[in-house]
């Protein structure tokens, strides 16, 4: 695992730039709803329906809204894949498009956290990959060969400032008072994993030495993946700090006035404490490495992010989640509180969807369709907030069965993985069974175990049953059921 982060032309004018890129005017979020444990809503004006996190089951990710699809990226590691759907609930079920695999050994390994912006008619995306050596990690960048995101690349350039060729991470871009800066993390002055700022003369080459600030955070060894929002005369760069397998790992935040030079560190303003944090209550650890997009009709603002569900320190099962956010009256961004996993929240607006539909482990559902046992299974709330509604159903008995009936095209399940659980079978339709291994060393909840294949619109069932079997770590044959996510359409 890495040390702490696992993870067309030029010149265009300003005014155009300023469009493309994916940096926007936010405005704020509406309050959010009172709703039973583990499952909070929140408000977005002319929604169409309702989503639940995950959106991606990997971290590290970067999003944007762009000609009638929502595209995301994640750390992959070997490959840089896009994602793409018309409604932010049809991600996770998204099959992913590798646009870039690089056969130089001396940069394809450990490839993290790409990130994608469009200048001109062409996309750029910034990653940063190395040799198999964790040190070695340095800044790239692609090129599209068409104006289309999730299209074929060209390796571009590698990004690197005069004064700094080291350990680097987490490339940004930061559009400030007209021109273009590299943003990113890496070794200087005050962590190996510090905060950086470069001029650029164009998407894909640094014009100039780097500027290490001195940002705060909760822990004293990262400061990680920049990201901006513009608005009120001001630059926000919100980032991560402490190591992202902490559960502590947290967003903070500095600012600077629109007109003022970004390479003069001074400039910058720190804000107190952690912007975005892990909230205990709603069982959520280690929020952060995230960027900023916008709604479809551009009213809304939102954030992606990666998240736990366990306070171990892990780098395992860091899922991608997003949420609506507001502005503070002082003009700051307000990212609010993370929200439990599972929790349902309406459309961005302008999202078309459909809408997905949930089923729960008692039989309560959102849609059509329900769930039928046979054999001897238990049930209870003690997984709290790691569960959907706060409760799970769960056996070892061999042969035990659970039945979900839905109308859709497709059914996900997700439960919790822990210690003592053990191999599942699924099948569709009373067709072939699929093994899937539960068993994880530390407990998680709410991970994606099965995704069916696309299926005709039509009712359909998805059978689990236990088999009895585990592998040699686990104590158990446990099979756990939580939430079922339904896509309608």
């Amino acid at each position: 695992m890495p040390r702490f982060h696992p993870r067309r032309l030029w010149p265009v004018p300003i005014a155009a730039l300023a469009l493309v890129l994916s940096f926007a005017v936010f405005k704020p979020a509406g309050a959010e709803q009172i709703a039973p444990p583990g499952a909070e809503q929140v408000t977005a004006a002319a929604a169409t329906g309702t989503f639940r996190n995950p959106v991606g089951a990997k971290p590290d990710p970067f999003m944007t809204y762009f000609n009638g699809n929502y595209y995301l990226a994640m750390t992959e590691g070997d490959s840089i894949k896009m994602r793409r759907a018309p409604s932010v609930a049809g991600l996770l079920n998204a099959a992913p498009v590798e646009v870039w695999r690089d056969s130089d050994a001396s940069r394809n390994k450990e490839v993290w956290a790409p990130e994608f912006y469009r200048v001109g008619d062409r996309w750029y995306i910034y990653y940063t990959a190395d040799n198999g050596v964790d040190e070695n990690h340095r800044l790239y960048v692609l090129e599209s060969d068409t104006d289309n995101p999730a299209g074929t690349y060209h390796f571009k350039a590698r990004l690197v400032p005069p004064n700094r060729d080291v350990f680097a991470i987490d490339p940004a871009l930061l559009q400030h008072n007209g021109k273009l800066y590299l943003a990113w993390s890496g070794t200087n002055q005050y962590q190996h994993n510090g905060l950086n700022i470069a001029p650029m003369s164009n998407p894909w080459t640094v014009s100039g030495n780097a500027t290490a600030l001195n940002a705060a955070g909760n822990c004293p060894e990262v400061r990680e993946g920049p990201a901006f929002l513009y608005r009120n005369g001001r630059t926000w760069m919100t980032y991560s700090a402490c190591d992202t397998g902490k559960p502590d790992y947290a967003l903070w935040q500095m600012s600077i006035a629109s007109t003022a030079d970004p390479l003069v560190a001074s400039n910058w303003q720190q804000r107190s404490g952690a912007v975005f944090a892990r909230s205990d209550a709603r069982g959520v650890f280690g929020p952060g490495h995230h960027s900023f997009f916008k709604s479809p009709d551009g009213t809304e603002d939102w954030i992606v992010y990666l998240a736990k569900t366990t306070t171990t320190f892990t780098y395992n099962n860091r899922t991608t989640r997003v949420q609506r956010i507001g502005w503070n009256s002082d003009g700051s961004p307000s990212l609010g509180v993370p929200l439990a996993i599972g929790a349902t929240q309406d459309l961005p607006s302008g999202d078309p969807g459909p809408s997905t539909a949930w089923i729960n482990d008692d039989g309560r559902t959102s849609g059509n369709g329900g769930l039928t046992y046979t054999g001897t299974w238990s049930s209870g709330t003690g997984c709290a907030a790691q569960c959907f509604w706060g409760d799970d159903h769960w056996s070892g008995a061999t042969g035990a069965t659970a039945t979900f009936t839905f109308t859709g095209t497709q059914v996900a399940l997700l439960s919790v993985r822990d210690v003592g659980n053990g191999i599942a079978a699924y099948s569709i339709d009373g067709g072939a069974e699929q093994r899937v291994d539960l068993y994880s060393a530390i407990r998680f909840g709410e991970v994606l175990n099965y995704l069916s294949p696309k299926l005709a619109h039509g009712t359909h069932t998805v059978r689990v049953r236990v088999t009895g079997e585990k592998n040699t770590a686990s104590s158990g044959t446990t099979v756990s059921l939580d939430r079922a996510e339904v896509w309608t359409g």
